[in-house]
């Protein structure tokens, strides 16, 4: 008697187990063939650097192996105005999760995310996630700070070329530079280049210059030409068309010696001899981890490898959501490899602390909001969209060509 308890309780848990194994199975293929949907909202398209790097992000969707079939639905050239009606298509079309891909598009994203619970909205560059949270509603930015701090260096070197050389003196070593708004995260990246390249020349300076639009072509490359004009030797931007890049590359072929550090997308083919390099974010590696997550059932913030703030996640050059651009070794000066190398390692290894030095800057929207940065700032500290918004006296001049 006692024996046929002990089968019929073995029995028992042999049913049990291949219960839960039946199981099992049966949810991980239902994840595999689980049908999901991703919408992208642009606010350009192709033509325009900064869209392209989400574009090229939708285009891995279709070579990551997913275990599961991927719809991607996109809409470009889609103003901020118009931002609702078409967010609104996105969830008529039923997708799963949703990315917007422009700061203006934040406040309407975050509305419609509040009236679709089921539908994950993630927002690139926004910095309302964490102000009355939601849970279907993120935002997510690469931090970077930092490729815009390595790209001053590549720039730094090849300005001491320069002045070694005797094609500049050490007083001329001026950097131009193009931008877009007087927003924080332009003023950060713009810090954080000129003190890149004042870690290899101490002196240089930088005239920075407004276009008060993200894409501009006629405006940018008008504005970077004045800023040539005004003895810049070296021109870098924070604007979205290729517009600087050429008027370098037509400055140069009319005898100027002036350079460029771009943004988003190499610029050779274009400029093969005045562009130096570039950074960029790579936007794929938030994008296809949150699409994991949501095919998996799990919490965006948890799957999705970078540094947490809420419902907000950033990353630099350790996690690969921040990229060097090619160099052009056929003009970098000797040794920039190595030294943005070294750079890299060194922001990894918290050796360098990029907002730091004997330089005071002041808030433009509140003269008597000075920082001293003898203490330092840590940029991305919070938040993933940068917060730095202090223009360095006797380092960073603001000029005005909008009446000229």
């Amino acid at each position: 008697m006692k024996r046929m308890r002990i089968i019929t309780f073995l029995t028992a848990l042999t049913i049990v187990g291949i219960f839960i194994g039946l199981k099992l199975f049966n949810n991980d293929k239902d994840i595999k063939n689980k049908h999901i949907k991703v919408g992208f909202l642009y606010d350009g398209d192709e033509s325009a650097p900064y869209t392209y790097n989400f574009i090229r992000a939708a285009r891995k969707l279709e070579e990551y192996d997913f275990g599961a079939k991927v719809t991607v639905i996109e809409k470009p050239n889609i103003p901020e105005e118009y931002s609702e009606k078409a967010l609104n298509e996105l969830v008529k079309e039923k997708c799963d999760i949703i990315f917007t891909t422009s700061y203006g598009y934040q406040e309407t994203a975050k509305k419609i995310a509040k009236n679709n619970p089921d539908i994950q909205f993630c927002e690139a560059t926004g910095d309302n996630a964490n102000d009355e949270p939601l849970d279907n509603y993120h935002t997510f930015m690469g931090e970077i700070y930092q490729g815009r701090y390595v790209s001053g260096i590549v720039a730094g070197m090849k300005l001491q070329e320069m002045i070694t050389d005797g094609t500049i003196k050490e007083d001329q070593a001026k950097i131009g530079y193009v931008a877009a708004f007087p927003y924080a995260e332009v003023i950060s990246g713009y810090t954080a280049f000129i003190l890149g390249v004042r870690s290899i020349v101490p002196t240089a300076t930088m005239d920075v210059c407004y276009t008060n639009t993200w894409t501009s072509y006629k405006l940018e490359k008008s504005y970077a030409e004045k800023l040539i004009e005004n003895d810049c030797v070296i021109i870098s931007q924070h604007s979205d068309t290729i517009g600087p890049a050429v008027a370098c590359e037509n400055a140069i072929n009319q005898g100027k010696e002036v350079f460029h550090v771009g943004y988003n997308q190499s610029m050779i083919d274009m400029a093969p001899i005045t562009s130096l390099t570039g950074s960029r974010i790579d936007w794929s590696k938030y994008i296809i981890s949150a699409i994991e997550a949501v095919i998996n059932d799990k919490t965006i913030e948890n799957h999705v490898e970078g540094n947490v703030h809420g419902q907000d996640i950033s990353a630099g050059f350790d996690k690969g959501w921040v990229q060097m651009l090619e160099l052009n070794n056929l003009i970098v000066a000797p040794g920039t490899k190595k030294a943005v190398e070294d750079a890299i390692n060194e922001l990894n290894n918290g050796k360098i602390k990029v907002f730091k030095g004997d330089y005071k800057g002041v808030n433009p929207n509140d003269e008597s909001d000075v920082i001293d940065l003898k203490v330092g700032y840590e940029e991305n500290k919070h938040a993933s969209a940068p917060s730095f918004n202090y223009v360095l006296e006797d380092v960073v001049n603001i000029v005005d060509f909008t009446n000229e």
